[in-house]
């Protein structure tokens, strides 16, 4: 698979993960050791991968079983060897979130090691 393809696979991924409240799929997206940071409700947020995974967990019932629309826009992404970065829209708890994703290959696989959040109006 070429890397543009692997990469939004990823992320592809991490936005069925948000959508069907599924917290595994949240893990397979991200590198173990990945961050997520924040502004949420004028405070700075930082989660790791696991907060975010059972976060994301307890979102029931999901986007998916209430049958809403999906949000998976991805705005811009480039590539560099074994790094890449990417700007996504998506849908979370009923917000819609600007991510700045980067991203690692990683043994093969494309993961997402930062993930800095913005929360739009």
């Amino acid at each position: 698979m070429e890397p543009e393809q692997s990469i939004k696979t990823t992320i592809q991924t991490y936005c069925d993960g948000l959508y069907e409240s599924d917290g595994k799929k949240i893990h397979q997206a991200f590198h173990p050791k990945a961050k997520v940071t924040g502004y949420f409700h004028g405070e700075l947020a930082e989660f790791t991968v696991e907060s975010l995974a059972e976060m994301v967990d307890k979102q029931t019932p999901s986007d998916a079983a209430q049958e809403l629309p999906k949000l998976c826009e991805i705005i811009s992404l480039s590539q560099a060897g074994q790094t890449a970065a990417a700007v996504v829209r998506d849908r979370f708890m009923g917000l819609t979130f600007l991510d700045t994703l980067s991203l690692l290959k990683v043994d093969n696989d494309w993961v997402i090691y930062n993930k800095l959040f913005h929360v739009e109006a």
